[in-house]
């Protein structure tokens, strides 16, 4: 149970930074949600948004997060 009781720390601490770094790019003008290559349809009932530049930044982002994690632990 005590493992259990880790990750769920964890995952609460991961959301905070997330939370924080969405915060961040805010103040900074960051568009999230508007970024070149985000897309989106308005019909006349129906809505369609297809946010892939934001997709990308933020894979890219997390990535290279991912990637100086790894090289530090070795």
């Amino acid at each position: 149970m005590n493992d259990f009781g880790r990750l769920l720390i964890g995952l609460g601490l991961l959301l905070i930074a997330i939370g924080a770094v969405v915060l961040l790019f805010g103040k900074f003008g960051v568009p999230l949600g508007r970024l070149p290559g985000d897309f989106s349809w308005r019909g006349k009932n129906t809505s369609v948004y297809v946010p892939l530049g934001t997709c990308l930044l933020l894979s890219a982002l997390l990535s290279l997060i991912l990637y100086i994690i790894s090289r530090l632990r070795r």
